[in-house]
C-alpha cells in the first residue's frame, strides 16, 4: 500500500506522518506528480491562509494534478477547504471538486474556534467503529457549509461540514491525527477503504 502526503507550502505534513507511522503506514512525501498518481491513497494535509497555497498548488501544476486523482484522496483542515469550490479566506478561487463554499465563522463567536468538539450524523464507512458525538480536535476559522455532499455535522454557533464526501474524494474540517484513538481509527478506515 502506498501512501503519498502531498507536499506544498501549507502543512501539518509531520503530525500526518507520525500518525500513519503509528498505524503501519509509512507515507511518501511528495510533490512529484508520478510519485503522487501512482499512489493507492493520497492525503491532502493543510494549516495555513487559502489563497497563498491555492497559488502555490497552480505554480507546481498539482492543481490540475489533484482534481485528476481516481484513488481515494483525503483532505485535512486546509487541504479539505481547497476542494470546494471558493473560500472568503483571501477571496480565492478553489479546486472546485466540491460544490460548496467556505466562509468565516460570524464575529459574534470566538475565531478560531480552537480544541476538542463533536462530529454527529456520521455517513460514511469512514466512520466505522467511530460513536456519534465523538470528540475531535479542531482548529479554524472558517467552514463548509452544510450540503449534499456532508457525512458529518459539527456545531459551533451553527452546524457545518466536519466532513465531506464525493467520489473517491472525502474531506475532514478536523484533525484526525490529533484526535486520538478515534482520530486514528478515522484515518485506518481511510487506508482500508474497499474501492
Amino acid at each position: 500500500m502506498k501512501v503519498a502526503i502531498i507536499k506544498y507550502n501549507a502543512g501539518n505534513i509531520r503530525s500526518v506522518t507520525f500518525a500513519l507511522e503509528r498505524i503501519g503506514v509509512s507515507p511518501v512525501i511528495t510533490d512529484d506528480a508520478e510519485e503522487i498518481r501512482s499512489a493507492d491513497r493520497v492525503i491532502f494535509p493543510g494549516v495555513g491562509e487559502a489563497s497563498s497555497a491555492m497559488n502555490y498548488l497552480r505554480e507546481q501544476n498539482l492543481d490540475s494534478l489533484i482534481v485528476d486523482l481516481k484513488q481515494p484522496v483525503l483532505g485535512i483542515c486546509l487541504g479539505m477547504q481547497l476542494l470546494c469550490n471558493f473560500s472568503e479566506e483571501g477571496a480565492v478561487k478553489c479546486l472546485g471538486i466540491f460544490d460548496q463554499n467556505v466562509v468565516r465563522f460570524k464575529e459574534t463567536i470566538k475565531v478560531p474556534q480552537i480544541g476538542w468538539n463533536t462530529i454527529f450524523d456520521l455517513k460514511s464507512t469512514l466512520f466505522n467503529n467511530v460513536k456519534d458525538k465523538e470528540y475531535m480536535y479542531f482548529v479554524h476559522s472558517y467552514y463548509v457549509e452544510l450540503g449534499v455532499n456532508t457525512i458529518a455535522t459539527t456545531n459551533y454557533s451553527i452546524d457545518y461540514s466536519s466532513a465531506i464526501k464525493k467520489n473517491n474524494f472525502y474531506g475532514m474540517q478536523f484533525h484526525p491525527e490529533k484526535s486520538s484513538v478515534a482520530g486514528q481509527v478515522i484515518l485506518e478506515n481511510f487506508i482500508n477503504l474497499n474501492v
